[in-house]
């Protein structure tokens, strides 16, 4: 009994058993998988019904699944929410507040358009959540404005320095940007024309396109366009109005060799999937692309990519390699993922609801939710994980700057056929390359109608327009301007500057019609002055005016000039004389008084030394005194012409001698020279060299044209006189002020060159008196010929001097006085330096050796008076007056002496010698 009653309780103990350690195993279960798989939820506003926003779905929910596979033990799990903003901005903004309120995002990955993104940026900041978007790309949605807004995409402004450097380029100085009318379209505008006009190219037009415009305002603006002349356009606007503007351009015929034109980057990121027509017409244009460097990764990633695509949508084209947007996509998933791991934020919610790719419809969100938004806990903290997220993405370098995507290089894609070429890239290091790495030269460019050559941007014959360019009829210098006809050009002008304009127009990258109109009425006469000329073109009589017209600062307040072709500045001419040969004393004037006189003082310090160092050694140095201060003298002035016979004996003085003939060479190279130049070459002077001199002895001055800045100079109107013509400035010159004339003429000095070039020899140009700023040719305000033409003139500089004086006979230069100057002690104090230095130390060696010698007569008198140490003085004095016996020069001069007397006696003739102190020496067993 007792054993059946236990086996029943057996089993139950033993199942109560199992059932407690499969309930205890299914809570641990629960617990582990509560803990490993808590929901993120994120937000993704897009556009379903597009092709960016059904790729860019597919890369985000391709990276969930390759993050989490990738990090299976992260403890999150974003929960993507998908909503369609239907490409409308009211339902972006509904999608956004029925995330924010209904759903508890986190953060929010979208909308798609730059338009819908500034509202929902704007909510974003009221609820402090995280608003991401890897495809609005405006710059007027900046951190700044909207800090919770984060863009993993490259701003708009960082193409606009890519396309204007492509711009400058090709050489290209006007462009017309084409845009729509949304946040999108304007805001790229002001950074393009910035970096356009940074170097003084210019924008001459803007193109604002309605985003809903039809093909009748579209064709309108174009031919609009087409009668201004510049042909270079650069299309910024959404793909579809891309597409219209480019098909109706190629209806209106700018599509055809002559025309560049660029599209931003967008519509090429769709070009796999754009109508055979849109491509058709997109031939020739050029774009620029981020460049994404090609990997391993990228390659497995594509090929998945095409794959899911043709299984997700069947129908549509197949394309190979998704989009720069796709892999933004793709990247700012991941980096989402990163960013709430780092948060460790997680949400209650089991990750199998919702859905992690859960894809529903907008619903009818009520927009009066709006005030009742409430601040995101987390959202600052996943701010600042977003922005601090660096990773290797298959995009390239993920990192974060001031909210949006560090800038990275471009490609530049040229359209030819159907298929999309790179020919180059911009990098901020290279510019404009055909090497990413490196400088080189681009590709070849297809362009509009299959053009090879690059168009030259601007075409001003359109419409048959003709440049209208006033020209002056000035009397007098007919040089500069000529009213007179040039079969060779046929025109009915001439002159300097109508060959220089010519020559400037003809250097331009393009044609420019223009024609030349006499400023004159019904008798040939100038109808008004210059400035009345210069007026003319505010008043857009002229489109320009072409002659001798000097720059001024009142006429500049009205119009633009070019800068100057000519040289800048007022002087004054004056008659000169020759003073060649008509001094009795011009020997004297190739040295200046101040080297005659150091000259002169070493000849005699030089032949001082000499002597000193020659008289205790040397007969020719002895004598009475008058002998010896005559061979001081006659020794070192015969220097000059190296005809000094006494020969020296002391080696001090051999080197003393040899440094002071070096010096003399030097000195009567040079004085002959310059005595030669004054006698042969001709010696112009100024009559006068100072206009306050003019003025202060009373003498008339003349002048041509306008004397308004004579006034300025403080001359005595009464002082002035007018005239017509270079002759009548030679004749009033020659007269003098004396005899009806004028002493100078004060005028510009292009005028007073050509003026001298007529009269060579006769007068010269004295200074630059008074700043002018030259002749400059007069377009009107904001002209985009003048950068243009002011480099063109700076390129010609070389050839513009030449033209003005070619048929002239070329003159000496005259600039004041033309004189050959004296040689001064500053020409050759290095010399002088040298012999005195080499002189100065002669005698302190030969003072030691000899006050060495005599070191005895300095130490035998112990006296302490004055006497004792001016008898020292007259024994050191008396020892120096006598001859050195001990001399090697003395001694072999008596050795000479000896044997010529031995010759005498022994032939039987007396021989009578004056050197008595030979015999003593002698015999005293000297050698």
């Amino acid at each position: 009994m007792r054993g059946v009653i236990s086996r029943p309780v057996f089993f139950f103990f033993f199942f109560c058993s199992l059932l407690l350690l499969a309930l205890s195993y299914g809570a641990m279960a629960d617990g582990k998988e509560n803990r490993t798989t808590l929901a993120f939820r994120v937000g993704v506003i897009l556009d379903n019904e597009t092709w960016v926003g059904n790729v860019s779905w597919a890369c985000m929910s391709m990276a969930m699944d390759d993050f989490y596979s990738t990090h299976p033990n992260y403890t999150t799990r974003v929960a993507l929410i998908g909503k369609d903003s239907k490409e409308d901005v009211v339902s972006a903004a509904a999608a956004a507040v029925e995330l924010l309120w209904n759903d508890k995002v986190q953060a929010i990955i979208g909308p798609q358009t730059s338009v819908q993104a500034k509202f929902v940026a704007e909510l974003g900041n009221k609820s402090q959540t995280p608003i991401i978007s890897f495809s609005a790309t405006s710059p007027f949605l900046a951190s700044s404005r909207t800090p919770y807004f984060v863009r993993t995409a490259l701003s708009d402004s960082s193409q606009a320095q890519a396309i204007a450097a492509l711009v400058r380029f090709f050489g290209w100085r006007q462009l017309i940007p084409i845009f729509e009318d949304t946040d999108y379209g304007t805001g790229m505008i002001p950074y393009l024309v910035d970096a356009f006009q940074a170097t003084d190219e210019r924008v001459p037009y803007r193109s604002m396109v309605p985003l809903m415009a039809n093909d009748d305002q579209i064709l309108r603006e174009l031919y609009s366009l087409k009668t201004m002349g510049t042909r270079v356009f650069v299309v910024h606007a959404s793909d579809a109005l891309t597409t219209r503007l480019l098909l109706k351009a190629r209806e209106a015929d700018m599509m055809q060799e002559g025309y560049a034109w660029i599209v931003t980057y967008g519509l090429t990121d769709r070009f796999g999937v754009l109508d055979a027509s849109a491509i058709d017409a997109m031939h020739g244009v050029l774009t620029v692309k981020p460049y994404v460097m090609g990997s391993a990764r990228n390659g497995e990633f594509s090929t998945r990519w095409s794959e899911r695509l043709r299984r997700d949508h069947p129908t549509d084209k197949p394309v190979q390699h998704p989009s720069v947007y796709a892999l933004w996509a793709y990247d700012t998933a991941w980096a989402m993922a990163l960013a709430a791991e780092s948060v460790a934020l997680a949400s209650r919610t089991p990750s199998t609801s919702p859905s992690p790719y859960l894809n529903t419809a907008a619903n009818n969100s009520s927009l009066t939710e709006l005030k009742k938004l409430e601040f995101s806990p987390n959202g600052h903290r996943l701010l600042e994980s977003m922005q601090d997220v660096k990773f290797d993405g298959i995009s390239g370098k993920f990192e974060l700057k001031d909210g949006q995507l560090e800038s990275s290089p471009f490609e530049i894609i040229n359209v030819v056929g159907s298929a999309a070429k790179r020919v180059g890239f911009w990098t901020t290091e290279h510019g404009v390359s055909g090497d990413l790495n490196s400088k080189a030269n681009l590709e070849s460019v297809v362009w509009p109608g299959n053009a090879l050559a690059a168009p030259k941007g601007i075409d001003w014959e359109t419409g048959g327009k003709k440049l209208r360019i006033g020209v002056p009829l000035k009397k007098g210098f007919s040089e500069f301007v000529n009213r007179e006809w040039n079969p060779l050009t046929r025109r009915n002008v001439s002159g300097f500057c109508i060959e220089v304009f010519d020559l400037v127009m003809a250097s331009l990258p393009y044609d420019v019609p223009y024609e030349y109109i006499p400023y004159e009425d019904n008798n040939g006469e100038m109808k008004g002055s210059y400035s009345d000329l210069v007026y003319e073109v505010y008043l857009q009589n002229f489109d320009a005016v072409v002659g001798d017209v000097t720059i001024t600062p009142n006429r500049s307040l009205y119009v633009d000039f070019s800068v100057p072709f000519t040289e800048v500045g007022m002087s004054m001419v004056v008659p000169v004389k020759d003073d060649r040969g008509r001094s009795a004393w011009i020997f004297l004037k190739p040295l200046t008084t101040e080297l005659w006189l150091a000259i002169g003082a070493f000849f005699i310090f030089t032949g001082l030394v000499v002597w000193v160092l020659e008289h205790r050694v040397n007969d020719s140095f002895r004598g009475p005194p008058l002998h010896q201060l005559g061979t001081i003298f006659f020794f070192s002035f015969s220097t000059l012409v190296f005809a000094h016979k006494e020969k020296v004996t002391s080696n001090l003085t051999r080197v003393v001698v040899i440094i002071w003939v070096f010096v003399v060479l030097i000195l009567t190279s040079s004085y002959t020279a310059s005595l030669t130049s004054m006698l042969t070459v001709q010696q112009l002077h100024p009559t006068v060299t100072n206009l306050h001199d003019l003025i202060r002895n009373g003498e008339y001055i003349g002048y041509m044209g306008d004397p308004s800045m004579l006034h300025l100079l403080n001359i005595d109107k009464s002082k002035l006189r007018r005239y017509e013509s270079p002759d009548e400035y030679d004749d009033a010159l020659s007269k003098g002020s004396a005899k009806g004339g004028v002493g100078a003429i004060i005028d510009e000095i292009p005028y007073i060159k050509v003026f001298i070039s007529k009269y060579c020899g006769k007068y010269t140009m004295v200074g630059n008196i008074y700043r002018t700023e030259g002749f400059g040719f007069v377009f009107h305000k904001g002209s985009p010929f003048v950068p243009e033409i002011s480099r063109a003139i700076l390129k010609v500089t070389a050839d513009v001097e030449k033209k003005l004086y070619r048929n002239r006979t070329t003159c000496p230069e005259q600039n004041g006085a033309a004189t050959s100057d004296s040689l001064t002690f500053n020409c050759f104090w290095g010399l002088f330096l040298i012999t005195g230095t080499t002189s100065v130390l002669a005698l302190f060696l030969f003072s030691a050796f000899f006050l060495y010698e005599h070191r005895h007569m300095l130490s035998t008198s112990t006296d302490s008076d004055g006497s004792s140490v001016w008898q020292r003085f007259v024994l050191m004095v008396k020892s120096f007056d006598r001859k050195d016996h001990s001399s090697y020069a003395l001694r072999r001069s008596c050795l000479k002496v000896e044997e010529m007397k031995a010759a005498h006696e022994h032939s039987g003739r007396s021989y009578a010698t004056s050197n008595s102190h030979c015999t003593s020496d002698l015999s005293s067993g000297s050698p």
